[in-house]
């Protein structure tokens, strides 16, 4: 469990903001023991996000939880509270890998038959910590993260009905490579039994 504040600006993973109010839990809790290091995990409250040369951490819950929908059940897609996440722990080190997907919920019909889908963004977070047995406690080494982006638009009066976009990193730049981050602040995750 590591405690801060949710991010100021949900979306925005460059800006590590924190919103200052209520203080939020980011927390993995173990689902279930594969064997051989590998666990199934449960993430609520968010992931730490932070940038390059800037000490501030804030907690992303945004992005890093996501949304999940089936429109003959949901209508629209709704932010969720928890995902599932996949631990390897070899005894000294921890990797957590999550995926999830965030939407601004923008889809639209517009006069003469053209329409666009929501923008959808999956992310995928590959955190690398060290375990401190003295102090039951795991230290956040490195994050790995990656944004996808998809997007379809069209109108049934073009000769092409309808274009998407589909790119399997797009972090800063389309055709991106994912980020690789170290914290300048500490980050560990105090290990509760």
């Amino acid at each position: 469990m590591y405690q801060g504040f949710e991010c100021l600006n949900a979306v925005n993973t460059e800006d590590p903001a924190p919103n200052n109010g209520t203080p939020v839990q980011s927390r993995f809790e173990v689902i279930e023991d594969s064997g051989d290091g590998i666990y199934r995990l449960k993430l609520t409250g968010g992931i730490p996000r932070f940038v390059s040369n800037d000490r501030t951490v804030c907690i992303d819950k945004a992005t890093a939880i996501g949304y999940s929908g089936i429109p003959e059940i949901d209508v629209l897609p709704q932010p969720l509270d928890s995902i599932d996440a996949t631990g390897y722990f070899d005894g000294e080190e921890l990797m957590i890998v999550t995926s999830s997907l965030y939407t601004d919920l923008s889809a639209r019909r517009n006069p003469f038959s053209s329409f666009t889908t929501s923008f959808i963004f999956p992310f995928t977070n590959t955190l690398i910590f060290k375990f401190n047995s003295a102090a039951s406690s795991f230290r956040l080494k490195k994050v790995v993260r990656n944004r996808g982006f998809v997007h379809t638009s069209g109108s049934t009066n073009s000769i092409t009905p309808f274009f998407e976009t589909v790119l399997p990193s797009f972090n800063k730049e389309a055709q991106d490579k994912p980020v690789i981050l170290t914290p300048l602040s500490t980050i560990e995750y105090k290990l509760e039994k």
